[in-house]
């Protein structure tokens, strides 16, 4: 029987100058293809109001324009990525979610038995928050998050998340040359979790301590998280595929 390992890839990759990066969306479905031969893949998936500015330029800063951004956007990353699944004969479906979900144990059970189906019959499916009738209280507000939920409850053997960096450094690397590589992480500090963060791109929601929170959430449950280039996939390849950690940074301990 296959694992299950979850792949979340955020606005950072998937966008370039306000436009979908088709050539990175195209690397990320033909890496899935690659590990679909091995893994059951679920994949969380940004993008959403960037492909609703390429159609419609609204301000996305105003929750309402974001929300429609949201909704136009949403089928045309879903089309986007069809096309490019379809070329590997891999069915992929859309699932929306809300944060509520994972408190309510009747619809959490009923999602499971719906993703179950999906992985069961080779089916990708990809999930996003629900955006456009979200509402501030009652949402991850990132997909950094929102995966982390995914991957403990949906029977994930590991979280990776493609972002713009190669992994966690100890200290800012845009800033001190000298700083390192973390390739292993076992336990985030509060002054870590509790730092400023700053998205990496105009329609990003998260940056690295979004993305912290995630590796904590899973740690704290004895899960893992991957951090590593989704602009270079290499290194997930190595680690994913070959079974060699090259770069990019695991959080907690983990035999792949």
């Amino acid at each position: 029987m296959k694992k299950t390992i979850v792949l979340k890839v955020g606005s950072a990759v998937l966008t370039n100058n306000g436009n979908l990066a088709l050539d990175r969306l195209k690397n990320l479905v033909d890496f899935i293809a690659l590990l679909k031969k091995d893994y059951n893949v679920i994949l969380v998936s940004s993008g959403a109001v960037a492909s609703g500015y390429t159609l419609l330029k609204l301000d996305k800063k105003i929750i309402a324009k974001k929300q429609a951004l949201a909704s136009i956007g949403q089928p045309l990353l879903m089309e986007t990525y069809r096309k490019h699944f379809e070329v590997h004969n891999i069915i992929c479906s859309q699932v929306l979610l809300e944060a509520s979900l994972f408190k309510d144990m009747t619809r959490l059970n009923h999602a499971k038995d719906t993703m179950n189906e999906l992985l069961s019959n080779n089916v990708v499916p990809i999930i996003n928050e629900n955006d456009v009738t979200a509402i501030e209280e009652l949402v991850f507000g990132d997909n950094d998050q929102l995966s982390a939920h995914v991957s403990l409850h949906f029977g994930s053997e590991l979280l990776v998340i493609l972002t713009d960096i190669d992994g966690y450094y100890d200290d800012n690397p845009h800033i001190n040359p000298n700083a390192t590589l973390q390739k292993n992480v076992l336990k985030i500090s509060s002054d870590e979790l509790n730092a400023t963060h700053s998205a990496n791109s105009e329609f990003a929601t998260g940056g690295i301590v979004t993305k912290l929170k995630a590796a904590d959430f899973l740690i704290r449950n004895n899960k893992h998280m991957f951090l590593t280039s989704g602009f270079d996939l290499s290194d997930a390849k190595s680690f994913l595929i070959d079974n060699f950690h090259n770069r990019g940074t695991l959080f907690g301990s983990l035999n792949v």
